[in-house]
Order: C-alpha cells, then structure tokens, then sequence
C-alpha cells in the first residue's frame, strides 16, 4: 500500500491542465474500516495537503459524529477523492475532479483495503461514478433512498457550506439520514 500511495503522490498525469499543478492529496492504509469517496480538493486543501481540512470536513466529521483523530487515522478511515488534485475555479465554485483519477487509481487502492466495511459516496460524482446502474437519477433521490445502496455504500450529499440550502430544502436529511449515517460509523469503528 505504501508504494502505491507514493506513486500515486508523485502522478503528474494531468499536470497540464492543473492551475496549481499536481498535488495528489489521500489517505488510505490496508486496515481502514470506511472509505470516504469524495470530490476533489479544494484551494485550502489543496494549500494544506491534508484532506478535508475545510469547512466541508468540518460539516463532514459532524455528520459523521467522528473527531479529526479519528478521522484522519487511516487505519480506520480512508480518505480518497475521485480526483487527487485540485482541478481549479469555475463559474460556481470548483471545476468538476479531473476524469483520470478514478480509472487510474481508484480499483487499485480499493483492492488494497481488505477490511472496507463500508463506503461513503459523497456528492454527484463519486455516485455517478460509482452507481452508474442506478434507478435514481438525481442526488436528492439517491439520498433520500440511501438505504438501497447498504451494505456496501452510504450515499450523501456534499458536506459544502454552499450545499446549505439543499439542506434547508430536505430537512428529512438531518432528521432520517445523518443519525442512520452515525449509527451505521459507530458500530463499524
């Protein structure tokens, strides 16, 4: 695993098309218990190198109900994004993960992690992604039937400040889904 955190730390696969260059940014280890798929990191995350070191790890670890050790021990949680590196600004916030990644780096990471009990798939691209033979099309609905992907994957929302008002607008979410999510961290960790 390690040889293939490292390799995955010196990939300059894009470096082209990245504003800030190639910063890989992940955790992983052979023992972690849960995966956090993501996104991609953002300009503090990219600034830091340590992953969800932002509000939205803030939101994250709450949902969670998991402090930051815990957190970022990788021996009980994996951090990966569906692209390492912080693809840039857009119009409305961040670029989308840069494509290459996941193909790349994501089954070979997995299949390293032997006791994965559980994966968490946050926001739209992690689940396209990952569930592309889903019969929900929209992330409002594949959240709201989170329980269908269980075992295997929790499905969630983006735990950004800008996702604020979707959780205004689904409040079941707090009240249903986050005490399902802690419940299901608690008895795994």
């Amino acid at each position: 695993m390690q040889s293939l955190l490292n390799e995955i730390r010196q990939c300059a696969h894009c470096k082209d098309h990245l504003p800030k260059g190639p910063r890989p940014i992940l955790s992983a280890s052979t023992l972690s218990k849960i995966v956090i798929i993501g996104q991609a990191p953002g300009a503090v995350v990219h600034s830091s190198g340590i992953p969800w070191q932002d509000k939205s790890g803030e939101n994250l670890r709450q949902w969670m109900n998991v402090d930051t050790t815990t957190f970022y021990n990788e021996k009980k949680i994996a951090l990966l994004p569906m692209g390492f590196c912080y693809p840039g600004k857009g119009k409305f916030g961040d670029l989308p993960p840069r494509k290459e990644c996941a193909p790349l780096w994501h089954q070979r990471l997995l299949s390293q992690c032997k006791e994965v009990k559980l994966i968490l798939l946050i926001g739209q691209y992690a689940q396209e992604y990952y569930l592309e033979e889903s019969k929900y099309k929209t992330l409002t609905n594949r959240v709201m039937h989170y329980k269908d992907y269980l075992p295997q994957y929790f499905v969630l929302p983006h735990p950004s400040p800008r996702n604020n008002l979707w959780q205004a607008k689904n409040d079941w979410f707090k009240q249903e889904v986050v005490p399902a999510l802690q419940e299901k961290i608690h008895c795994i960790l």
